[in-house]
């Protein structure tokens, strides 16, 4: 991208990102996010994704600098030479997942997530779920303590720590991905095409609640559950070259 000039910083409450957001504003300024070239954010993926979420009807790609824990989806931070990093970064485009959740009372709600959704036992017994794809059943039943669908960009974070697989960033699939399958005894899950739709059923939701997850946004007493890619929606981060979303996806399988 060209050299930036007009760039909004924002920073997570914790001490470490609000120290470089006073220090990188008075050498570089402030501008409004809306009249933006970039947007640089500071702290981990937590806020990374935040600021995705907050931002992506404005026309500006994002660059983080971690100033949280792990910062899979952030660079390095340093206050030098910004402008020039900026120049130079890589741009990965990514689109979330749209999830459509009914709850028992008939109610649907609506969120996105660039990482995964997830449906998660909300009581003490094991979920019984069914598995359509593209108005398929696929699973009439699934026993576990949940399953989530994923992103490639989202693929190292629950989805991995669920022994689901990291997805390269354009292998246009998504990951279904059980947590604790019981039944079919350790089916992990499956690979599924990035225009696929997921719909996920619970089976008797009185005796076993389910919440459902987007991204931190949660929906209780669910009954079902639709998720799709939603390419109508992109969000642009930038990298420093040779530390790409492909790369560190590929990195995060030697390591």
């Amino acid at each position: 991208m060209p050299r930036a000039k007009n760039i909004a910083f924002l920073a997570s409450d914790t001490p470490e990102a609000q120290t470089a957001l006073d220090r990188l504003t008075a050498r570089y300024g402030q501008v409004p996010v809306a009249k933006a070239q970039v947007i640089v954010a500071l702290g981990g993926d937590g806020f990374m994704l935040e600021t995705l979420h907050a931002t992506m009807a404005v026309d500006a790609p994002v660059y983080g600098m971690n100033r949280g824990t792990v910062g899979f989806l952030m660079n390095d931070y340093r206050e030098t030479g910004l402008t020039g990093r900026l120049a130079e970064a890589e741009e990965a485009v990514i689109n979330p997942l749209r999830m459509v959740a009914t709850r028992a009372d008939g109610e649907t709600v609506e969120a996105l997530a660039i990482n995964e959704v997830s449906l998660l036992r909300a009581g003490p017994q094991a979920a019984r779920l069914r598995i359509s794809v593209d108005g398929k059943v696929r699973m009439e039943e699934l026993v576990c303590d949940g399953a989530l669908v994923s992103t490639p960009a989202g693929s190292t974070a629950y989805n991995y720590s669920a022994h689901g697989p990291i997805l390269p960033i354009g292998s246009g699939v998504l990951a279904l991905t059980a947590m604790a399958a019981f039944r079919p005894r350790r089916w992990r899950g499956a690979l599924l095409p990035q225009v696929a739709k997921v719909r996920l059923d619970v089976l008797n939701p009185e005796k076993r609640p389910m919440m459902a997850e987007a991204d931190g946004h949660s929906v209780r007493d669910v009954v079902s559950v639709e998720i799709m890619i939603d390419a109508s929606i992109t969000h642009r981060l930038l990298f420093d070259p040779g530390h790409g979303l492909e790369e560190r996806l590929l990195r995060e399988q030697f390591t």
